[in-house]
């Protein structure tokens, strides 16, 4: 089955944006949902893929267009993988950005441990009951500083400190960013599996 039109399951305008730098490569039409006037989905799950799935399901099924989705956030090590899935609402609704970040600072104050991942999950189906959806995976490692820094990026990116380029995920240049985050690997992943299935 080769694809063209592709529905990405998601309102969120720094995620459309990174998809956006990623896809374009990939030679296919990346249609928002929010063109197609497709709702958000619901996120009841407590992992990942499960809400990647539920919300490319949810898309394809409105629109029945083959639909991409991603679930990611940011999983710290001292709170137990918190704020994983409730990471755009961990400050509770409506989401912010700045709620949220203020909250992990609150959580993290006088813990010595700072590492945290940032983890992102693609999901593919090709129609809303795609027995075989494809799955991507990636990881980016870091640690929270005390203090925000940065002024690009979108979410904790402001407190993910990455070692390797001694900043932060906000200090990164874009392309830079996307070559290292946890999306970027996961839509590399993605890629080689689309090219191994025929698609692209």
């Amino acid at each position: 089955m080769t694809l063209s039109r592709i529905v990405v399951a998601s309102n969120n305008p720094g995620k459309l944006n990174e998809f956006q730098q990623l896809l374009s490569p990939l030679g296919l039409t990346f249609i928002p949902q929010g063109q197609l006037n497709v709702p958000e989905a619901e996120e009841p799950h407590c992992t990942f893929v499960e809400n990647a799935l539920a919300k490319a399901r949810h898309a394809s099924r409105i629109t029945g267009l083959p639909a991409l989705a991603d679930d990611s956030g940011l999983c710290v090590e001292a709170l137990m993988g918190a704020p994983g899935v409730l990471s755009a609402r961990f400050a509770g609704e409506p989401k912010n950005d700045a709620r949220n970040n203020q909250k992990l600072l609150d959580e993290l104050a006088g813990k010595q441990d700072r590492r945290a991942h940032f983890y992102c999950v693609l999901v593919l189906v090709r129609h809303a009951d795609d027995p075989q959806p494809l799955i991507a995976e990636g990881e980016w490692h870091g640690e929270i500083v005390a203090e925000a820094a940065g002024e690009a990026g979108f979410g904790y990116d402001p407190l993910f400190w990455v070692p390797q380029q001694a900043c932060t995920s906000a200090q990164l240049d874009a392309t830079l960013k996307n070559r290292l985050s946890h999306r970027g690997q996961a839509m590399m992943v993605l890629q080689r599996r689309l090219q191994q299935c025929g698609v692209l």
